[in-house]
């Protein structure tokens, strides 16, 4: 397989997935309409830092010992579960806490009065999010092998194949945020907050739940 065959196959792989509504596409739509677009970029930026952390570790052999490994999966696993279920229920108790008279405050305390803090809560956000789950992990042990060419070298084609991914996520994510924010007019009544923070808590506990259980 060619080098730039291999690249277009893959990104026509990964843009696929990336276009698939998810979790991650939950995360930066909530985040772009009610915390400003600094901290959604933060989370974007965390996201797609994860991607290319799993790719990089794909190429170097380290996430298959972890796949090879039931107990470090498992710790993973877990400790991706209980931090969804964390956030996505912190999202619904925030809007069920909330009046419909209350302004938006932004539930991490990162609001335009700390824009770094923001960045950086939303940096981390994304990056957790990313890295434990353990299943991106697998992903990559089963899809990315497939892709580098026998000629190829192991690590350099890994990373350049998971920079195609990073690449396509920013654009999607760039859609993403601009959708959300010329929404951010209604999406910032209090009423329609809530609404969103109770959907966006759902899919993200949903998600928390269905790591937990294994499917």
């Amino acid at each position: 397989m060619a080098i730039s065959h291999a690249v277009l196959s893959f990104a026509l792989v990964v843009g696929l997935l990336t276009l698939t509504p998810g979790l991650d596409t939950a995360l930066i739509l909530r985040t772009a309409a009610t915390s400003g677009r600094r901290r959604a970029w933060g989370v974007v930026l965390g996201i797609q830092s994860g991607t290319l952390l799993w790719g990089t570790f794909t190429s170097l052999g380290v996430t298959a010992l972890l796949t090879a490994s039931r107990l470090g999966y498992e710790m993973l696993r877990w400790a991706g579960a209980c931090y969804l279920v964390w956030m996505g229920g912190r999202m619904l108790l925030g809007s069920l806490r909330r009046s419909p008279a209350e302004p938006d405050p932004e539930p991490d305390g990162d609001g335009p009065a700390h824009p770094a803090e923001g960045f950086a809560g939303g940096l981390r956000r994304g990056l957790l999010t990313n890295l434990l789950n353990p299943k991106v992990g697998v992903f990559y042990v089963a899809v990315l092998p497939q892709f580098i060419p026998a000629s190829a070298p192991q690590l350099p084609m890994g990373v350049l194949l998971s920079c195609v991914h990073v690449a396509e996520g920013l654009l999607w994510s760039a859609v993403l945020v601009g959708f959300a924010r010329t929404m951010r007019g209604w999406l910032r009544r209090p009423a329609a907050r809530r609404l969103l923070d109770r959907v966006t808590g759902l899919v993200v506990v949903g998600f928390g739940v269905r790591l937990a259980t294994g499917d």
